[in-house]
């Protein structure tokens, strides 16, 4: 067994310094019996270790994906030691079922500096999808305790996470950006971020695929749009934010909740904190009303000075308690049930 998995799976989750000390001593106990029981559960797993001082299995993160076999049915841990990675990474279709678990989510961190206008070797501009860090292109995908980053600046369209596998999982991470952080694709795909940190300006939440947003905390910078759903007809689920603080540098009143990117973007808030940043109006019709017979657009109990139901435009939607049952992750989700 690796040395270092009682590192990776003891997640202390309380804060230290709140602790007393018969309480901490409580928790010390319980985190090393729950290491020691993970010996057995994990030890049928491959585990591979990245470390850019060579103390590890690979330098680079890229190395150790290209080690996993195309069509891998078994899950294959990838260990991260902190650093910083600047590697333009590609996790193609075949490479299934593969775990990243970075060593600290502050300090383990995947950044590229490439953005939309950006020139490529023939002259042309590489596009949004050519400026993404990170493109997870496979089903069954997890990432833990990761920065996922664009580091070029405030220069347009800069994706710090392009995904467009099913089943994908991102816990306890964090993506940093301008215009265009996180783009989600696919019209059948599922992904859920847990207690992730997500920041940007324009668009900064945009695609098709059905994604849940639980417990993150969404970071406004400047002035903009949070979300730029493409939600295709008949998807019955697009954008999920449960319980997430909506925070930020943003003036008050500059942000919307979100625009369409196509007539059919569906965006629902249940239980969210909304600061004073976020416009009374609420949503935004890209400059088309036909949109506005389109798109679906709902809050749910959200709370703060940036909620304010009465003021939202009038073809957005309030919900029902039985309409919010309806977006509980459960059925969102569906047959997929994330391990946390």
């Amino acid at each position: 067994m690796n040395k270092y998995i009682p590192q990776i799976y003891i997640h202390l989750k309380m804060n230290s310094e709140t602790r007393t000390k018969q309480n901490l001593k409580r928790t010390l106990a319980t985190a090393f019996l729950l290491a020691f029981i993970s010996f057995g559960t994990f030890a049928a797993k491959k585990q591979v270790i990245v470390a850019q001082d060579g103390s590890g299995n690979f330098k680079t993160i890229t190395e150790a994906i290209n080690s996993v076999p195309d069509s891998n049915a078994n899950e294959i841990l990838i260990f991260i030691k902190n650093g910083i990675y600047k590697e333009k990474l590609n996790i193609p279709k075949a490479k299934t079922h593969i775990s990243l678990l970075g060593q600290d989510v502050n300090k383990t961190i995947i950044t590229y500096d490439d953005y939309a206008s950006k020139k490529d070797s023939f002259g042309k501009d590489i596009g949004t999808s050519g400026s993404r860090s990170v493109y997870v292109q496979c089903n069954d995908f997890k990432a833990e305790n990761i920065t996922f980053e664009n580091s070029s600046g405030p220069v347009g369209q800069a994706v710090a996470l392009s995904v467009g596998g099913d089943r994908v999982f991102f816990e306890n991470c964090r993506f940093l950006g301008f215009q265009d952080t996180i783009y989600t694709f696919g019209n059948t795909n599922r992904q859920y971020f847990y207690k992730c940190y997500i920041e940007g300006t324009v668009d900064f939440i945009f695609g098709a695929a059905t994604a849940v947003f639980e417990k993150c905390e969404i970071f406004c910078k400047k002035a903009g749009y949070i979300t730029a759903a493409s939600t295709p007809e008949g998807q019955k689920y697009g954008y999920v934010f449960q319980n997430c603080k909506i925070s930020g540098s943003a003036p008050a009143k500059s942000f919307f909740l979100g625009r369409p990117w196509r007539p059919n973007a569906n965006v629902v808030f249940i239980k969210c904190e909304l600061p004073a940043l976020i416009k009374p109006e609420g949503w935004n019709n890209w400059g088309k009303e036909s949109n506005e017979k389109t798109a679906f657009y709902a809050e749910y109990k959200n709370k703060g000075e940036g909620y304010q139901p009465e003021n939202r435009v009038k073809w957005s939607k309030q919900l029902t308690k039985n309409e919010a049952e309806k977006y509980a992750v459960s059925n969102v989700l569906g047959d997929w049930k994330p391990e946390k």
